[in-house]
């Protein structure tokens, strides 16, 4: 349980750092790109109100901002291209203050943003505006290779950033995730000692007990009082059985000797004895068990498992209600299933709560049954410590299907 609560909290730290991370790591990004892509257009709506030229000097349309250097001019890249748009006649090609575009690439470049129907955007690594002059349209390229190349360093340099800092973060939270976990860990660790000290402590009283009362029965013969002290006793008696059984299950020292064993065979004998208490109680019992499944697992605490599942089935269906038990072979899986129709209404949402210790479905029902509420908790642990899942659906509120899923 431990581990399983410090890889929680190593899952839950990582992915919100990493949530964090790539929340700032993209914002920076986008805002970077965007900023590209504004001061791109900020220049091509200069180069649009003045034909395809900086205006340099006062007087002009489209002035550069005070904001600009005098120098944007002269260290920009463009070429623009005028198209008829009536006979689609070149009438313009602006090559001057751009090396590595020729003529023919220039008119390659504008007719193929024409084709698209595109107003701005991107093509390779020039941003384009279209501006109408007249019957003509003027394609105005802007060479942004620099900044594109710029954006592209940042940005692969903020990835690397992000993964070197994963990897520090992941190592010092395994580091730390010690140190959170350890008041945790010895207060469960406190809690497991006290429960199996105190249950061997209970179980000389309650052999002292009973012995008692075996003996009070033979001076004063049959006593209901005596009756119901030893019910009692033998209630209190099998809750510490099971508490001790639990301690001990959740052990991560305490490893289950593991072999192969049949399986079907084991879960049909333990069925078997389970047919008669259904009939004695007018309940309907079926089982479907596929034969020659094999399991590598504790042949004592899967049979143990299967007499708890049947065991609530049976105290908590009706008279004349139907109890199935089923078992199937998957591939790479194990499947072991037992349905009851119940009296009350299952709320789903209680269905999260059944494994927890104490906890039924139906209090009202504890004098009737006679259990303690910690059977399925106990079946839980025996399903971890084979590597299992198992969970519990209703369909319609007034049914219980319990399905194990053991590894093959």
């Amino acid at each position: 349980m431990i581990k399983k609560l410090q890889r929680k909290f190593i899952i839950v730290s990582m992915a919100v750092f990493i949530a964090v991370l790539t929340i700032i790591i993209t914002g920076i990004n986008v805002a970077n790109y965007m900023k590209v892509v504004h001061e791109a257009d900020e220049l091509l709506e200069i180069l649009s109100k003045n034909k395809g030229v900086f205006p340099i000097g006062p007087g002009g349309r489209g002035q550069l901002p005070p904001r600009m250097s005098p120098e944007v001019p002269y260290e920009t890249r463009f070429f623009s291209v005028v198209i008829n748009q009536e006979t689609n006649r070149i009438v313009q090609v602006e090559t001057g203050k751009i090396v590595s575009v020729n003529r023919d690439d220039a008119i390659t470049f504008a007719r193929q943003i024409l084709k698209n129907n595109r107003e701005k955007g991107f093509i390779k690594a020039f941003r384009f505006r279209l501006q109408k002059e007249g019957s003509n349209v003027r394609v105005i390229f802007l060479d942004c290779g620099r900044r594109l190349d710029a954006f592209r360093s940042f940005l692969f340099a903020s990835i690397a950033i992000c993964f070197i800092s994963l990897i520090l973060v992941f190592a010092l939270i395994v580091f730390f995730s010690n140190k959170v976990i350890r008041p945790i860990s010895e207060s469960y660790e406190k809690q497991k000692r006290f429960i199996t000290d105190a249950g061997h402590e209970l179980k000389t009283p309650l052999t002292v007990i009973n012995a008692d009362l075996d003996v009070l029965e033979m001076e004063l013969g049959e006593n209901e009082w005596l009756d119901d002290i030893k019910k009692h006793v033998k209630r209190l008696a099998e809750l510490t059985n099971d508490l001790i059984f639990l301690a001990r299950m959740e052990e991560s020292e305490n490893k289950l000797q593991m072999v192969e064993f049949p399986f079907s065979d084991v879960v049909s004998e333990t069925a078997s004895s389970f047919q008669a208490l259904a009939q004695a109680q007018n309940k309907e019992f079926e089982c479907k068990i596929q034969p020659m499944v094999s399991l590598k697992g504790n042949e004592k605490s899967i049979r143990h498992l299967v007499e708890i599942l049947l065991d609530n089935a049976l105290k908590y269906s009706p008279e004349k209600g139907r109890i199935s038990l089923n078992v199937h072979k998957h591939p790479g899986a194990v499947v072991l299933s037992v349905y009851n129709t119940t009296e009350n209404l299952i709320p789903k949402e209680s269905l999260s709560r059944i494994f927890e210790r104490f906890y039924r479905l139906d209090p009202s029902r504890n004098s009737q049954t006679g259990g303690h509420g910690i059977g399925l908790s106990i079946a839980q642990a025996i399903v971890s410590a084979h590597n299992g899942r198992i969970h519990c659906t209703t369909d319609d509120g007034h049914s219980l299907l319990v399905t194990v899923t053991l590894p093959a």
